[in-house]
This record gives C-alpha cells, structure tokens and sequence, in this order.
C-alpha cells in the first residue's frame, strides 16, 4: 500500500501542529528527510490528533513516532521541552493539502525546543523518514525546505546557551 492511498482511508489532518527543534547543548540540530518527498529536510513537525490533545503532548507523540527519543525518560526529562511560545501561520503546500479536508489552506505550527543529550538514539519510521544528520544549527537551517523551519533553527540561541 503507497503513503497516498493510507492518506486517503485518515481522517482529515487538523491544521494545528507542532514544531519541535531537537538539538543539542552546543547547537547540533537533528534533521529528518522525508518518505514522501526525499531532499525535504525538516525537523520533527505533526498535527494534533484532536482537537483538544494538548500541544505538549502533541509534541512527545511525534517526537517517539518519528525519532524513537522518548521525552520523559531518564534519558530526556520533560523539562526539557520547551515551548517557545511562537507559532507561525503558513500556507499548507498543495501536495500536502489532499491531507486537509476541502478547502483548507493554512496551518498553524506552534514552536518547541528539545535538548537532548549528543548521544541520543534516533530511530526513524521508515513509513515518514530516510535519514537523519545532525548538523550545526546555522547548516540545519539551511538545508532546512521549509522557511519556517528554517526560521525556527535559526531562533535556537535566543532560547539556550549554546555551550561551544
């Protein structure tokens, strides 16, 4: 079965989501390619799976579907999740909208930070993701595809101190 036929049995995506910038204490940024679009390069990114599913906890479902990285083990603690409290309003690309239900052409991305240790176990869904790299945070923003993202990675030292 092909990723657009499994898009066409799910219910219409929720267009609030969540962006999280995993990365380390000295700027390393984890990047994941996409499945469905290989050379789109991204952070971890994923709707609400309802409504009233809270944005937190939105962010630790994709984080553990996507990475395997549990936020909330001894390994990465909640805490350091960290909502940036920023959220940017774009318009959804049209090979993704078929995801929306009709007529819906805008997303709201609400920003989230991860710090996790350098040598944190990635393990990728295959179904989503090819590879993943970490790179230098101003790299990881400009192999980025998408300018939110992109703008997001580059925001990283406003919100910790990037230990060199």
């Amino acid at each position: 079965m092909t990723i657009a036929s499994l898009d066409a049995m799910r219910p219409p995506k929720i267009p609030i989501s969540v962006l999280v910038v995993i990365h380390t204490a000295d700027g390393q940024v984890l990047l994941i390619e996409r499945a469905d679009k290989p050379g789109y390069w991204q952070s971890v990114t994923g709707s609400k799976d309802s409504l009233d599913e809270p944005l937190r906890q939105t962010c630790v479902r994709e984080v553990r579907e996507e990475t395997g990285i549990v936020v909330g083990s001894p390994e990465v603690p909640e805490e350091r999740l960290q909502d940036w409290a920023f959220s940017n309003l774009y318009e959804i690309y049209p090979v993704w909208r078929h995801r929306y239900a009709p007529g819906v052409t805008h997303n709201t991305e609400h920003v989230f930070g991860l710090l996790v240790p350098r040598e944190v176990h990635v393990v990728l869904s295959p179904r989503e993701h090819l590879r993943h790299d970490w790179l230098p945070w101003r790299e990881a923003a400009d192999r980025c595809f998408s300018p939110s993202n992109a703008e997001a990675i580059l925001m990283l030292p406003r919100f910790c101190d990037l230990r060199t």
